[in-house]
């Protein structure tokens, strides 16, 4: 006679949120609830699906994979949607060649300051003409 186990639904959160490295103040905050409010969900035995909905899609699992969890499943779902944006990135071409604009800021720097230089010098070129009409007089 063999017994089934019967799921701890707020095991399964925590595991899932472990897993993805993620603490329970960062899921109360995606939720919009308190950090104890997540661990009240994470000793739930069993919670209702309208409950079980926004922690699913704040998880970034679906909802059958957070009430049927097993650990092959999480790591399958993680794997496939953990990255999921990186192939976009596989044949990015840069059009803007960073060393250019880095040599272009450059140049545009030393010009401001060229003129920043050229200022101070007239600056200083009228406050001694300033000074010696003052002597003079």
């Amino acid at each position: 006679m063999t017994a089934t186990a019967k799921k701890h639904i707020g095991r399964n959160i925590a595991r899932i949120r472990e897993m993805r490295g993620m603490k329970q103040e960062t899921l109360a905050e995606i939720l919009g609830v308190s950090q104890q409010k997540v661990s009240l969900l994470e000793n739930a035995e069993e919670l209702e699906d309208h409950k079980l909905e926004p922690i699913a899609k704040a998880l970034e699992i679906p909802l059958e994979a957070l009430k049927n969890f097993s650990d092959d499943a999480v790591f399958n779902i993680i794997s496939n949607t953990f990255n999921e944006h990186s192939s976009n990135n596989n044949n990015y071409q840069c059009s803007i060649n960073p060393i250019d604009k880095l040599i272009e800021v450059y140049e545009e720097n030393k010009k401001l300051y060229e003129r920043l230089l050229e200022t101070e010098k007239e600056k200083s070129r009228v406050i001694e003409e300033l000074v010696r009409k003052v002597i003079k007089d």
